[in-house]
Parts: C-alpha cells; sequence; structure tokens
C-alpha cells in the first residue's frame, strides 16, 4: 500500500533557529499514527507545513503521491487535508450549520444560499459521527466538546483524507474522551488517515498504529505502537532516561497549616468538606469531572467565598473573602488554564512573575523595575525556565515554562499553602518530571500543597494523602499506603466508603 501522505526530508529556520532538521513522516489510509515529543520538538511547525501555514526551506510533500507544490492553507484544504486544534476555530455567532458550510461550500458571495440543504448536510454529517447538535444552534452555545464533534463533521464535509488532530482531549471531561475515540476509530475504518498529537501517552496505545518520536527537530524513531514500552517511548522523547516521572520522596512535615471544618459554598455546590494539610505535605484532590475539586479551591482563594463552615490558617480561624485577603494570609492559587488565568501572553516573563506582588515592589505609585527585574530572574533560575530573556513574552515560552512561570507569580508572594490546580495538564513528560520535582522541592521546604489532578497518576504518584471529593462533598481521605487507582475510583463513583479526613 502507498502512503496518503509522505513527508521527506522537511527542514524550516525561524530566525536562524532551525525548527525541523530534515525531518520524514508518511502516513497510510485508515492509520493513526501518533506524533509525539516534548514541547518545541518540532511538532507544531511540521504540522504548520502539512497544513500550508508554513512554507519548508527544503524537502517535500507528496499528498496520493502527487506533489504539493507551493503549498498553502487554501490548497492544502482543498487537497483534503483538515486540522482540529485544542480549542476549535469557530465562529461563536454563527451557527452550526453556517460554520459547517465554510468548510466545504463553494461559489461566489452573491449568490442564492439553500439554507435547507445546508442545514441538512449539517445534520447527515453530524449523524454521521453520531453527534446529536442542532444545525441551527448557535456555536456559542455548545460546549467544548461538541464543537469538536462540528469541528470533525465540517472535515469530514470537505472530503478530508488526512485529519489532523492536535491535544483533542486536553479539554474534554472522561466520558466525551470516550466519544471522541469511538469518532477516531470509526473514521479509520472509513480509510481517514489521522495524525494524533497528545502527551496522554495511555491515549496513544488506545488509538495509535505507529508512532513517530521528534526531538530538537529531528525524526529520532518511527515504531509500530505495540512495540515501543511506554519506558522507551518517554526515553526516545526525551533524550534520557527519566527514572521517575513522579520524583516523589519523603520529607519532614510540621504542624497543620490549612485546616477546613464543614466549609460549603451554596454558589459552587461544595457543601461539608473537612479536611488538613501539613507543611511539607502534598495532598491530592482526585473526583471525576464536575466532583467540585476545583470549586472548592475558589472557596478557599476567596473567587467564590464559603457560606457555611471554617477555614483556618496555622490553627486561627481566617475570613477569606477575596483573592487578596488569600495572598496577605499565605494562600497562592496557580489556576487549570494557565493561558487564561495563569500568565499574561503578551507581557514579558518579568511583569508576568511580579503581577501578585507589585504593591511590594512599588513605592507611591511607582514600579521599582529594577526590583521587579531582580526577583524575575532569581525565579527564572530556580525554576530553570528555559528563556533567552526575562523580557522574553511568555507566549513564546513552551507550555512547562508557561507553567513555571505562573508558579513563580505566587511563589514571589512567599506563601505558606499553594494550591495547584491540573498543575500539568498539556505540557510534555520531561516538562512534567520537571514541574513534579518542583512541587517536591517546595514541600521540602516548608509549603503545605494542595494538588487538584485529573491524571491518577499524578494524584497516586506525587501525594502523601489523597482526598476523594464526590458531589461537592468528600467522599474520602487516603493515606499514601492505601490510595491505589481502584480506591480512589471506588469512592470517586460512591462505591466504597474511605478513610476519616
Amino acid at each position: 500500500m502507498n502512503p496518503l501522505l509522505a513527508v521527506s526530508g522537511v527542514a524550516k529556520a525561524f530566525a536562524g533557529v532551525q525548527a525541523l532538521r530534515g525531518v520524514s513522516f508518511d502516513l497510510f489510509p485508515g492509520e493513526v499514527h501518533a506524533l509525539v515529543g516534548e514541547n518545541g520538538a518540532g511538532k507544531s511547525t511540521l504540522i504548520k507545513v502539512i497544513t500550508g501555514a508554513h512554507r519548508p526551506d527544503a524537502g517535500t510533500l507528496e499528498l496520493e503521491g502527487r506533489r504539493l507544490e507551493h503549498n498553502s492553507p487554501l490548497l492544502s484544504r482543498s487537497r483534503g487535508i483538515a486540522a482540529i486544534y485544542q480549542q476549535p476555530a469557530l465562529f461563536p455567532d454563527l451557527s452550526v450549520a453556517e460554520n459547517m458550510a465554510l468548510g466545504f461550500e463553494s461559489g461566489g458571495s452573491w449568490r442564492i444560499i439553500d439554507w435547507r440543504g445546508r442545514r441538512a448536510r449539517a445534520k447527515e454529517l453530524l449523524d454521521r459521527i453520531g453527534a446529536r447538535i442542532d444545525p441551527d444552534a448557535p456555536v456559542s452555545a455548545l460546549t467544548m466538546p461538541e464543537q469538536q464533534m462540528v469541528e470533525i463533521a465540517k472535515s469530514l464535509g470537505g472530503r478530508a483524507k488526512v485529519l489532523i488532530m492536535d491535544e483533542p482531549t486536553a479539554a474534554l471531561p472522561e466520558h466525551e474522551v470516550a466519544n471522541l475515540f469511538r469518532v477516531v476509530r470509526e473514521l479509520k475504518g472509513q480509510g481517514v488517515g489521522i495524525i494524533y498529537i497528545s502527551h496522554r501517552l495511555d491515549e496513544l496505545y488506545a488509538l495509535a498504529d505507529r508512532v513517530t518520536v521528534l526531538r530538537d527537530g529531528q525524526t529520532v524513531a518511527t515504531r509500530p505502537m505495540k512495540d515501543v514500552e511506554r519506558p522507551e517511548l518517554i526515553r526516545l522523547m526525551v533524550g534520557r532516561e527519566i527514572s521517575a516521572i513522579f520524583p516523589k520522596r519523603e520529607v519532614p512535615q510540621g504542624d497543620v497549616v490549612l485546616e477546613t471544618r464543614n466549609l460549603g459554598c451554596r454558589a459552587s455546590g461544595v457543601r461539608g468538606v473537612s479536611l488538613s494539610i501539613r507543611a511539607g505535605e502534598i495532598v491530592g484532590l482526585a473526583g471525576l469531572v464536575g466532583a467540585g475539586r476545583t470549586e472548592l479551591a475558589h472557596v478557599l482563594f476567596g473567587l467564590t467565598p464559603a457560606t457555611e463552615g471554617e477555614i483556618l490558617l496555622a490553627g486561627r480561624p481566617a475570613s477569606i473573602r477575596t483573592p487578596a485577603d488569600a495572598v496577605d494570609l499565605g494562600v497562592a492559587y496557580v489556576p487549570e488554564d494557565r493561558r487564561r488565568h495563569g500568565v499574561i501572553l503578551e507581557m514579558p516573563i518579568a511583569e508576568n512573575a511580579t503581577l501578585a506582588v507589585l504593591r511590594r515592589i512599588s513605592k507611591g505609585g511607582f514600579i521599582d523595575f529594577a526590583r521587579e527585574r531582580e526577583i524575575a530572574a532569581s525565579y527564572v533560575e530556580r525554576l530553570a525556565v528555559k528563556t533567552p530573556s526575562i523580557d522574553t513574552p511568555a507566549g513564546h515560552l513552551s507550555g512547562g515554562n508557561q507553567q513555571k512561570v505562573a508558579l513563580s507569580r505566587w511563589l514571589a508572594t512567599e506563601p505558606k499553602v499553594l494550591i495547584l490546580d491540573e498543575p500539568t495538564q498539556g505540557i510534555d513528560v520531561g516538562a512534567k518530571s520537571e514541574i513534579h520535582r518542583l512541587m517536591v522541592d517546595l514541600a521540602g521546604r516548608g509549603l503545605a500543597i494542595l494538588m487538584i489532578s485529573s491524571e491518577l497518576p499524578e494524584i497516586l504518584g506525587m501525594s502523601d494523602r489523597v482526598g476523594v471529593l464526590r458531589g461537592g462533598a468528600l467522599a474520602g481521605m487516603l493515606t499514601r499506603a492505601e490510595a491505589t487507582q481502584e480506591r480512589v475510583m471506588a469512592l470517586a463513583l460512591g462505591h466504597a466508603e474511605g478513610a476519616a479526613a
């Protein structure tokens, strides 16, 4: 069988920085081909070359044996190459049918639109992938999983032969991930070739036929997925052995720093939560989507203040009605969505790192820029942020380094309690290991850490104790020795009783 898509010896440089160095990659009809590598390995650049957003400096692209000369986004779409990104590229104020029509209708601006036919075509494509979505619904009213289904249906309407899926499950709840997998398998059965990019290795073993690893802009290996053990795949990605993705070590634990007693918030559904965290302890917070984990973090940080129960810090009752109260009392919160709430992408690292301490480094309404730069430089060094300069905009950094900048902002407040919401979401395995190592180091310095994660291996690998939320309430608290994947899931589903908090 001949390849559907063949990329040979592709090179691409930006301002003297070599992003791709002779990369070769191929894709067969009906194949799911995983593309993996650390952030900065060249995955995004390769995808942009394939979709025509970037023109390669060297190398060739062939689709069904025909060379793609002078490739462009319009040409690649017309030839059947479609990409679905983590954030769907839809127009929120247009209907589902209108958005889909943009992908496959042709003709000039002065023409009569067959509205009935447009809606029927949209419904047919949505039905083809099992998506029960009203073609007349505005996209702004859809959930993220629904928007992804619209993107997939839209690509099918454009007769996609090659479908690129870039971190498609990053923002999906677990039950929607299963639905996406079903759709991927159906597309595979229809002969569509799928390039699948994900940092979640379990997904690759569940879906992919082959895997290609990029590192430093080069193709390191292409293997059948079933022949690559996880440790070898990680070694290929990072270029070194990682003895522990979860480098947990025992550190001395001190007194209780944070305690909640029957804490609740009617607006967010948090109810009767009693837990404690000691200095030097990492408490993992697990639960299904909608269990109330992020909502509890918002209560503790004053984003949605408690309406019942109490919070104690170092044994003293604390009133946290606003984030400013929380910061003043030594509570810091690194939120889940770093691109929206963690860092300001357009601002340089120096300004991002000191946003939470502006009052401390200002006098008479004027910022002490020398002090700002001193603080930022110290955290760039301490957290090993990979950047040319503290003047580099945060948006130019990889996901793992953006997360470190978000972390530095709150460490600059010198907190006693650090709340981390999905600290490694969407970052590569090497960066995850670095973030985990930082967490252990911070615990070793006496911080009390509350870590929220949807990844059970992370919860089990990094936590001293594991709290499981269900329906906004604490279903149980497990010691590290007691915590297993089965026991955590049983508590999350309401099938077991856990130890007392």
